[in-house]
């Protein structure tokens, strides 16, 4: 995958501002492609990594040293006392998707601040996977200047997170959008992301139609799975409307 390397690292170095770039490192295997990118493009003085858990000890090992061996600079923010804040307001401890949301839409406010104190732009890390399916939070990790790896289907990010030396450990875990204690992304998908990128390759790639897609391995209900969500889903990623106005 050189050749989509080179491409996404000439995409990084033509937005990024001179101040250069900010991302949310969460631990998983997309942020750490993106931070090992925005390395490449732009060189590691140029490139801030957050960590935005709740509390500083939900940091892993693992990534720890893989932001520390890039030489990237890093900042520990806990969001557990602004997220406590919004808790005492009421209406939203006892909702666990209002408070995974929430939490998404407190790491994009951090990473905003930091973003216009240093001059810097946010760049997402969201891959095509999760933006077809509408698996973000709308305004929380949906919110960034850019998506480099936008493009690519998560099996994808696996192959070129491994070509860029991203830990096998960061490679093989389940992915999470770290909602709530034990959420992993394919679990509540509903389906594998293998079989979620074949399924999307043949709908959104080569135009087949839902109820002729076949597939080996796939069922009729997980094919059924992808198409609900796609078309429940789509407001996001829709641009929002505008009252158009006859003059």
């Amino acid at each position: 995958m050189s050749n989509v390397k080179m491409q996404i690292v000439d995409f990084i170095q033509k937005h990024a501002p001179k101040n250069g770039v900010v991302l949310g490192v969460s631990g998983g295997i997309d942020s750490a492609l993106v931070l090992a990118l925005c390395v490449q493009a732009l060189g590691k003085d140029n490139v801030l990594a957050l960590f935005m858990p709740e509390n500083s000890r939900d940091i892993g090992d693992t990534i720890k040293q893989y932001v520390a061996s890039l030489g990237v600079r890093s900042e520990t923010l806990p969001i557990k006392p602004i997220f406590e804040t919004y808790i005492k307001q009421g209406g939203v401890a006892d909702n666990r998707l209002v408070v995974g949301n929430l939490k998404a839409r407190i790491r994009m406010t951090l990473l905003y601040t930091r973003s216009n104190a240093n001059g810097l732009v946010v760049m997402g890390t969201g891959n095509r996977t999760e933006l077809l399916m509408g698996y973000f939070t709308k305004y929380g990790d949906g919110g960034v200047d850019y998506l480099p790896i936008g493009a690519l289907y998560k099996t994808e990010v696996r192959q070129l997170a491994k070509e860029m030396g991203v830990p096998d450990e960061i490679i093989a875990q389940p992915p999470t959008a770290g909602l709530w204690p034990g959420q992993t992304d394919e679990q509540e998908l509903g389906i594998s992301y293998e079989k979620l990128d074949q399924i999307l390759t043949e709908h959104t790639d080569k135009g087949v139609s839902f109820d002729q897609i076949n597939l080996p391995g796939i069922s009729r209900s997980e094919i059924q799975i992808v198409q609900k969500r796609l078309d429940g889903y789509g407001f996001k990623t829709t641009p929002t409307l505008i009252c158009q106005l006859t003059k």
